[in-house]
């Protein structure tokens, strides 16, 4: 019984990251390493996809492919999560870099090729969210004394 407990909690811990890629091969082998790397990962095929998504479930990281349906369809994905009240980590995911300074994009740019950078980043850019979170809480605990 106890161990039972103890994975439930572990379980509920998990990050939830929404991944948003609308080529069907790219979004399952990305949706695979994330997993395995322990994310709790929800896809979609589509901005709209995900935009609904985003509207019914909090994430802490939202993922998506630079060019879908339309090219600038993973912009509009980054926007409208960008507006969230939950605020999710964002980033984009391309395998090339069509003359962009990653350095000089808001959106961080990530090459699915690389799976250990890949998940190290992942865990970069949840860190970073909880710790932008904690601290706009401890702000607005401190403002309310």
């Amino acid at each position: 019984m106890r161990k039972q407990f103890r994975r439930s909690r572990l379980t509920s811990a998990i990050a939830r990251v929404l991944l948003v890629d609308d080529n069907p091969t790219s979004r399952l082998t990305l949706q695979t390493v994330l997993e395995a790397g322990g994310y709790d990962v929800d896809a979609a095929a589509s901005a709209a996809e995900a935009v609904g998504k985003m509207d019914r479930r909090e994430y802490e990281l939202v993922l998506s492919d630079l060019q879908m349906e339309s090219p600038e369809a993973g912009l509009q994905v980054i926007a409208h999560a960008r507006m969230m009240e939950y605020q999710p980590a964002t980033a984009l995911i391309t395998a090339y870099h069509q003359g962009r300074d990653p350095s000089r994009d808001r959106a961080v740019l990530i090459e699915p090729q690389d799976v250990p950078g890949l998940l190290t980043k992942v865990a970069n850019l949840i860190s970073e969210r909880a710790t932008r979170r904690l601290e706009r809480e401890l702000r607005q605990a401190h403002a309310g004394c």
